[in-house]
């Protein structure tokens, strides 16, 4: 049976991209009226009004971006912002929005100090998959799918189990994931444990800890089994497009990974970096990729 609240259309607006993912996932999707600049899945989401704009343009490079970061957090300020004109416009009754990153996107502090009328606020917080489960509940309950939230979670558990299942019993490779690539950072938060869900050791990152800037004089002194390449908001097209200031380092050349063929760039942006129901699909990616045998889970 569904939800009581289906009853009544409510008007969600989302601030986040993982937020409109789980919106939609949880049979919301005709309930959403605005979201991100960013918000680009499911495809639906790509039509919806934007609510949120950045001032880096497209295509600029990782060291640009770090660089306009670095300044604006400087100043107080973000590369993310709210049209404030387009939210009113939106009237939206619920306001989904994360407390996690400044950088990745606007967070619930940069909202209007009054809103007419006034929305509730659903924060999403979550750094760890378990977090992010929290955050699926969360968001359920707010929009009156508490029993689609709870079938969604039951759902992605299981498939985690089955991975865990399967990856028992054989070797556990070292892999360095890497969030950034100028300058370089390790991932944090969920990605270390997507990495040990899918049956890899995380030689640098640590789990739900920030992500960490590093050299890669460290990734040489770790030597990993392999090296993931998951910038945060770049598909895996634009990923390969950067790691050029890693292939023209010679220090490159030393890594085991390296000669051995075992570095992959895959779509953080889809599958590592959201904090939504497709970091499940991320660690199923990465079972098939570290473990030949397990085949694939699709």
């Amino acid at each position: 049976m569904p939800s009581p609240a289906y009853a009544s259309l409510m008007r969600i607006v989302s601030l986040v991209p993982a937020a409109t993912e789980i919106a939609f996932a949880l049979g919301a999707g005709d309930d959403v009226v605005a979201v991100t600049h960013d918000c680009d899945y499911p495809e639906a989401a790509r039509a919806l009004p934007r609510v949120t704009r950045s001032t880096i343009a497209a295509g600029t490079s990782s060291r640009d971006i770090d660089t306009a970061v670095r300044v604006a957090a400087a100043a107080g300020d973000s590369t993310f912002h709210v049209d404030a004109a387009a939210l009113a416009d939106a009237r939206p009754d619920i306001l989904l929005g994360q407390t996690l990153c400044q950088v990745c996107a606007v967070t619930v502090s940069q909202l209007p100090a009054v809103m007419d009328p006034s929305p509730e606020i659903v924060p999403l917080d979550g750094d760890s998959i378990a977090g992010i489960f929290d955050d699926i509940e969360r968001v359920g309950e707010a929009i009156g799918r508490a029993r689609e939230a709870s079938r969604l979670v039951t759902s992605l558990r299981e498939r985690i189990e089955r991975v865990r299942e399967r990856v028992a019993g054989q070797r556990r490779p070292t892999v360095v994931t890497l969030e950034w690539l100028d300058p370089l950072f390790s991932a944090g938060h969920w990605v270390p444990e997507q990495v040990a869900a899918a049956g890899g050791t995380e030689a640098i990152g640590r789990a739900n800890a920030r992500s960490t800037e590093i050299t890669l004089d460290d990734v040489v002194a770790a030597d990993p089994d392999y090296v993931l390449i998951v910038p945060c908001g770049f598909d895996a097209a634009r990923a390969r497009a950067e790691s050029g200031v890693l292939t023209a380092d010679e220090r490159w050349s030393r890594l085991r990974a390296v000669r051995e063929a075992r570095v992959f760039t895959l779509d953080g942006n889809a599958y590592f970096s959201r904090p939504g129901p497709r970091v499940v699909d991320g660690i199923e990616q990465l079972a098939s990729l570290l473990h030949d045998r397990v085949g694939s889970f699709s």
